[in-house]
């Protein structure tokens, strides 16, 4: 079991076909205790649900753009866990109106919000998980192709993701000499009900599977399992990357 003993956050579980819940599955069955957080009470019955699956992991709301409700949880996680080894980061948002039309139509508060929630709030969250990860660890985030590549219909969350990169590697300078690693995921297209909000996107998976080297699309479990590695101590010298696991799709030109 390789993460026996190591205990965590997982944020941005919202449903059954999440990559975080898919994350949170793989670090169940490898030994891992962690909490499950959910955005608003809404979403909180659902979580509740899934968290009774995995021995009643604990559950607590966490709005990631409150600073208050952020220090709620790191406290709770104190009393829970007394230290912690993972976070996992699996959290992005975009008003859906500024995810049509053009680019250049974007609104300042659309922008704003996509940034601050997509983004920043890596920044936020690790800033407040550092008194409880004095013996280091291993942060991870989930990003996407759309921060370096233009994919249609994606526009702000594409700028979002391109910020949340370099977040990435500048927490990784940042933290390095307390021996906690940060790194980012880019999935290929994954069929979740978020990514279902992108116009076409069932000809974005086509087209992916169509002209990725291994000519298949990326599994929520796929990136568990890389997720799986990030949090092991088989990561234990990888810091600062992106580890794509697209089916090799971000290698192609034409």
């Amino acid at each position: 079991m390789k993460l026996k003993g190591k205990k965590g956050v997982i944020f941005g579980v919202a449903n059954s076909r999440s990559i975080a819940w898919a994350i949170a599955q793989k670090f169940h069955e490898e030994g891992a205790r962690f909490a499950l957080t959910y955005q608003n009470e809404k979403l909180g019955k659902t979580v509740k649900a899934l968290a009774a699956k995995l021995n009643h992991s604990p559950t607590i709301s966490c709005d990631v753009n409150s600073d208050t409700q952020i220090e709620n949880v790191f406290q709770f996680l104190k009393k829970e866990y007394g230290s912690l080894d993972f976070i996992v980061h699996s959290v992005a948002y975009a008003p859906p109106k500024d995810l049509k039309g053009r680019f250049c139509d974007v609104s300042r508060d659309g922008f704003r919000l996509t940034l601050e929630t997509s983004a920043f709030s890596l920044t936020a969250l690790t800033r407040a998980a550092l008194p409880l990860m004095e013996r280091g660890g291993s942060i991870m985030t989930i990003s996407s192709m759309g921060g370096w590549r233009i994919i249609p219909n994606y526009h702000v969350m594409g700028v979002a993701k391109a910020a949340l990169e370099s977040t990435v590697r500048y927490l990784a300078s940042d933290l390095g000499t307390l021996s906690i690693r940060v790194n980012g995921i880019s999935p290929g297209p994954i069929r979740t009900l978020s990514a279902m909000g992108i116009r076409k996107f069932s000809q974005i998976l086509k087209t992916h599977k169509d002209r990725s080297p291994l000519r298949k699309n990326a599994k929520t479990s796929d990136v568990a399992e890389t997720a799986l590695f990030l949090a092991s101590d088989s990561s234990a010298n990888v810091t600062g990357e992106i580890i794509f696991v697209d089916s090799g799709y971000h290698i192609i030109g034409i």
